[in-house]
């Protein structure tokens, strides 16, 4: 049957010789159309003592404005200030993907300009957000911290997954102001499905052990709870939990909406990573450690895990995934904060 097609093909070809010159006519038109559109697409720069430059892949200067790319705006021919010149991070800084090879050398911090926060300086660059807005960190601690990631990148490639900090800095300085009520909104919604009010049935031979060690581990913080917002949580023995008391409910939002830019961007991420508003609350208030948190989230899991064993690949990236997200998280929270 294939060969049969071929020959047809091939006899088609023969009989019509002028279709490959049109379909090669053809390419040529298509090329020169999207050549056109490049070149008037092309950004031109309003001025001329200024230059823009996208450091891809390969390690060389093109001109061009793509979202995966990094920015750097080079220092005026007059003038060799560092207020002069910036680098902008990519929106493909935020998905993790590599993003170019390594393009300064030194990583230093100073106050900012206005006296209020402090940046990071890639040489005689200063580092901005995606958005193009300064990178002005709250405390001195958090702005060496970042600094330190952007130290340890290799020659390489600049690599996002392992700039935590950096992220939830984007974060809190970028999309917490905009959708500070949507993000409130979002985890309110998914509070009455709390990790912590999801208790494995007591009368069942299966999940007896898993209760028990909810109970010796999860309770303490439930009376916790209470202590601090005066309810104590409703438990339920299923995965879609239940309605909570509309008390709990009111002191739990109204906790969030007190909250500043970098403490609501970190209880966002750790609640995220830990499936519990409830424990994300306990680290920012310090009654979790990050271990204890930890344990709580991965209490049904390890008891799997100790009885049937751990999977290679499966488990231990799973561990060490949730130990960057918990630990960034809570050490950003702790850096953030003014003393």
């Amino acid at each position: 049957m294939a060969n049969s097609l071929i020959i047809k093909t091939l006899n088609s070809i023969k009989r019509n010789p002028k279709f490959l010159t049109t379909f090669s006519s053809q390419s040529q038109v298509h090329t020169r159309f999207f050549t056109s559109i490049a070149t008037a697409q092309e950004p031109q720069s309003e001025d001329p003592s200024s230059s823009t430059f996208t450091f891809s892949s390969d390690g060389k200067a093109h001109k061009n404005d793509d979202n995966s790319s990094i920015y750097v705006k080079a220092p005026s021919s007059n003038s060799q200030t560092t207020s002069s010149s910036s680098v902008t991070m990519p929106m493909s800084f935020m998905t993790g993907s590599i993003v170019g090879k390594r393009f300064y050398n030194e990583v230093k911090v100073r106050e900012s300009e206005d006296g209020v926060g402090w940046s990071v300086m890639l040489d005689y660059r200063t580092l901005k957000t995606p958005s193009k807005r300064p990178l002005k960190l709250p405390t001195l601690p958090l702005a060496k911290a970042v600094a330190a990631e952007w130290e340890y990148q290799e020659t390489d490639g600049i690599r996002p997954f392992s700039m935590p900090l950096m992220k939830l800095a984007c974060t809190a300085l970028e999309r917490i102001p905009l959708t500070r009520p949507k993000v409130i909104e979002h985890l309110m919604k998914k509070f009455n499905q709390d990790l912590v009010f999801c208790r494995a049935p007591e009368d069942n031979i299966l999940t007896r052990g898993v209760h028990e060690r909810q109970v010796e581990k999860i309770d303490p913080l439930l009376d916790w709870v209470k202590s601090e917002f005066g309810f104590k949580p409703v438990v339920y023995s299923s995965f879609y939990g239940g309605e909570q008391e509309d008390g709990l409910i009111k002191a739990i939002e109204n906790l969030l909406k007190k909250t500043d830019d970098c403490e609501l961007a970190a209880i966002d991420a750790m609640a995220s990573a830990a499936h519990s508003l409830i424990i994300a609350i306990g680290i920012c208030r310090e009654k979790l450690q990050i271990e204890d948190a930890i344990e709580l989230i991965r209490l049904e899991e390890d008891l799997q895990v100790d009885k049937w064993g751990l999977v290679e690949g499966g488990h231990d990236l799973d561990i060490a995934d949730l130990k960057v997200q918990i630990s960034s998280a809570a050490v950003f929270l702790g850096l953030s904060r003014r003393i």
